[in-house]
């Protein structure tokens, strides 16, 4: 399909606007936020998306594409959009992703990279055999339909009660670790029976776990990185995943559910169906939410039975206590979910809906959003990068409040899955990468190609993007040494 390429307005260095005359229908422009670098990167199904976006009833002041935005299903991935939910804003399960709070969780620990090295083959190898990956992969932890429904309606909250995880990991997520308006009963049997098994899972595509270190000249806001326990060669783990099978259920129910249904019903205009969407105040709307908060849930219990399975790796392979190991977790910033949140809109103080999509809150200091153990400087934020590269952890910028708080998720793809698999050969590339200094496991050599740096933006680009906006600013930079893709 082509795409036509729309007449920009370039507002700034890095802002680049669509008209609302580019598209019939469009309520506001669309922003592009980005270097000219990334904006160039882009295809043009990007900015066909966005517009499309800005179409939807109830859109607040733009529709916006991050510096690491490419085409995803319906909205771009790495998208915002904001919708006022008292003057017909509505909910759209397209604009918040099939991987309902997919998400980046980091922990640290008191090792070194002189303690793990020696160490990481052993590492990497037994998390590989305790935290399955892959397609359809299944975990060695069983759920029977009736628990399954209380981690839906429970999350974090559930599973540090069921021993997955400490207390203190509930302060160190977002939502507290649970979506308080889930509702198990708004959520199908086959969503259910898809979830049971996949807990404790990474699942594909673009998930992984990294065992990762600082190095020294990388802590670019060293007071700040002290404050919350980082210091330089240390040995911090982090992972990428989220609500699974179940949550990729949840959305493909509902969207065919407005597509029958509340299109017609309330008179919704969309440009493209994957955009399917209801009044949040409607009856399909508030199931659809309540279904999501389950999507959230499932997410943060999945990351609670992982991080109870690193913690239990790393005490096996150093023959201590996670706690004497230090292995606290930092934090959990989900990048596909709608969040009801306050916000001010030409000079008035809203309620709105905010859609972010391959895109991540990014707080500046005294929001409520924000864990107490961090308000006071700003949502720590996690930026994943390629497996080859290495990721950055940044803090909430004042000026994230041109977004509704919102900034990048990651690097953003540039190559097509397929296109990728053509270009690079899954074994070469674990020699690569051992060469380099990173000791990789993947379900399939396939998969690994997909994965290779070269198929991804740069992620010194995209942080460098988010820092110019002020959208967010880094506190450091990790390097990985080992991976579970």
């Amino acid at each position: 399909m082509e795409f036509k390429k729309p007449t920009f307005t370039r507002v700034s260095d890095t802002i680049w606007e669509i008209p609302k005359t580019f598209k019939d229908g469009m309520r506001v422009p669309a922003r592009i936020y980005a270097t000219e670098k990334l904006f160039k990167e882009m295809d043009l199904q990007v900015f066909d998306q966005i517009s499309n976006v800005a179409t939807l009833p109830g859109i607040q002041k733009y529709a916006f594409a991050l510096g690491d935005a490419h085409s995803g299903y319906g909205s771009p991935i790495g998208g915002v959009a904001a919708f006022d939910i008292n003057k017909e804003g509505v909910i759209s399960p397209g604009i918040v992703g099939f991987d309902i709070n997919c998400s980046m969780r980091l922990i640290v620990t008191n090792l070194t990279l002189k303690n793990v090295r020696p160490h990481i083959k052993t590492l990497v190898d037994r998390l590989f055999k305790e935290i399955p990956a892959g397609v359809g992969s299944k975990s060695k932890t069983k759920f029977s339909e009736a628990e399954f429904k209380k981690l839906a309606d429970g999350g974090a909250e559930w599973a540090v009660k069921a021993g997955y995880g400490w207390k203190e990991d509930l302060g160190r997520t977002e939502l507290g670790g649970i979506a308080d308006w889930a509702d198990s009963s708004k959520i199908s049997k086959t969503a259910i029976s898809r979830g049971l098994s996949q807990m404790g899972t990474l699942g594909s595509g673009n998930h992984y776990l990294e065992i990762q270190y600082i190095k020294p000249d990388e802590l670019h806001d060293g007071g700040l990185a002290k404050k919350w326990g980082l210091f330089s060669n240390q040995i911090v783990i982090m992972w990428h995943c989220g609500s699974r099978g179940a949550g990729h259920q949840i959305a493909s129910d509902y969207i065919q559910t407005f597509l029958k249904e509340s299109n017609r019903k309330y008179g919704i205009k969309i440009p493209d169906k994957e955009l399917a969407s209801a009044p949040f105040n409607s009856k399909e709307g508030q199931e659809y939410y309540k279904a999501m908060g389950c999507g959230v849930n499932i997410s943060f219990a999945n990351k609670q039975i992982i991080l109870q399975k690193i913690r239990e790796v790393f005490s096996e392979v150093f023959n201590k206590s996670p706690e004497s190991l230090g292995m606290h977790q930092l934090f959990d910033i989900a990048h596909n979910r709608a969040s009801l949140e306050k916000h001010e809109v030409d000079g008035e103080m809203k309620e709105l809906l905010v859609h972010r999509k391959g895109s991540t809150g990014s707080y500046p200091p005294g929001r409520t959003e924000i864990p107490k153990l961090y308000r006071k400087d700003g949502s720590p934020v996690i930026i994943g990068g390629s497996m080859e590269t290495g990721s950055y952890l940044l803090v909430g910028s004042e000026g994230a409040s041109q977004t509704f708080d919102s900034t990048a998720h990651g690097s953003g793809r540039v190559m097509s899955r397929k296109k990728a698999r053509e270009k690079f050969n899954g074994k070469a590339l674990v020699q690569k990468m051992l060469a380099n200094g990173i000791y990789v496991r993947s379900a399939t050599w396939a998969g690994l190609a997909e994965e290779s740096g070269e198929a991804y933006k740069s992620i010194e680009d995209v942080v460098d993007s988010v820092e110019q906006l002020n959208l967010s600013r880094r506190v450091c930079r990790f390097t990985p040494i080992g991976n579970i893709k």
